[in-house]
């Protein structure tokens, strides 16, 4: 299985390279991707001097173009696919049925990946995408179990990729309008899920306060690590209780299933977190590259309990992988 690294910045795109990345995933620094933060991302000619850095170390360059057009902007979009083909990009990451027509019409002979966000659950839509576009892989959504993805990836005529570890969106990727209804930013075509410019932290009768536009996300007691204040991952109060009515605060990490995904007939294993830093990207590729290596010999917990530090509220879960995501 390959093992594919996020890349926020140009930095973090040569960490990745040393740490033993096959392959690497950015995104340009504009709405077409669903990581865009301030002083994120790559130009176009930051994207071409990494793809040629990385080729030569014989990494692959994956460009995520996987929001979706807004109606009367679509020239940024297809100029982004024509973009990411004229730097030499291996596979480009896509969401939008539109722009993957474009891709396919336009760039026959250029690798096409079909994105999460494009929350293909089930083998017959995947399929006809193969047949309409000719993608080569899928991205599966992080709702499915692994008896799911590996019945999906027995049928289907192309590979599969699922995420491994880092940040886990528990609504169907592609979906989600929570960011939208407090932010009016989407997630999904401005690429924000909840944007920094709307996040505030205070402190208030001891506790640290988060807050996401005008709504309170989650109150944190002193010493309870404050994870990011996204509406899908925030504490409510139903029927009298306070808690977390989707899911914890936590980060993905599914190290323990690596067997498993490699007997499902899984092509690559994804690490969530462009947004991430240097020291983030280059810890994780290497622990997770050790438990790659690793499997069917030792237990990767010593992995994991180290990765835990770097996770959201520094716990973990594995999601739905195994049925226990609520």
């Amino acid at each position: 299985m390959e093992l594919i690294c996020p890349a926020g910045t140009p930095a973090a795109f040569r960490d990745a390279i040393e740490a033993g990345a096959d392959a690497i995933y950015c995104g340009f620094r504009n709405e077409t991707n669903a990581r865009n933060f301030p002083g994120l991302n790559f130009s176009p000619n930051e994207l071409a001097e990494a793809i040629g850095l990385a080729n030569i170390r014989g990494v692959k360059t994956l460009v995520a173009i996987n929001t979706f057009m807004r109606a009367g902007a679509e020239e940024i979009w297809i100029k982004a696919v024509d973009d990411a083909v004229r730097a030499g990009a291996h596979a480009i990451i896509l969401a939008d049925l539109g722009l993957l027509a474009y891709a396919a019409e336009k760039h026959p002979a250029q690798r096409l990946h079909l994105s999460v966000q494009a929350a293909a659950c089930n083998a017959e839509y995947i399929d006809f995408l193969v047949a309409a576009f000719g993608i080569k892989r899928a991205v599966l959504p992080r709702v499915l179990t692994i008896a799911e993805v590996a019945a999906i990836t027995r049928k289907v005529r192309c590979e599969t990729e699922v995420f491994v570890f880092g940040g886990l969106c528990v609504m169907e990727e592609g979906r989600c309008s929570l960011s939208s209804y407090a932010t009016s930013k989407s997630p999904n075509m401005h690429g924000v899920c909840s944007p920094a410019s709307h996040v505030r932290y205070r402190e208030a009768g001891g506790d640290m306060v988060s807050e996401l536009g005008a709504f309170t996300i989650n109150r944190f007691p002193e010493g309870e690590p404050a994870g990011y204040p996204t509406l899908c991952k925030g504490r409510f109060v139903v029927d009298g209780a306070d808690g977390y009515i989707f899911e914890d605060p936590v980060s993905l990490d599914i190290l323990s299933h690596i067997d498993e995904l490699r007997d499902a007939g899984v092509a690559a294993l994804k690490i969530e977190g462009r947004q991430r830093g240097r020291a983030y990207v280059s810890q994780v590729v290497s622990e997770i590259r050790k438990a790659m290596e690793q499997t069917g010999r030792v237990e990767p917990e010593a992995g994991s309990q180290r990765l835990r530090r770097l996770s959201e509220g520094q716990r973990t879960t594995t999601g739905s992988y195994d049925k226990r995501w609520r």
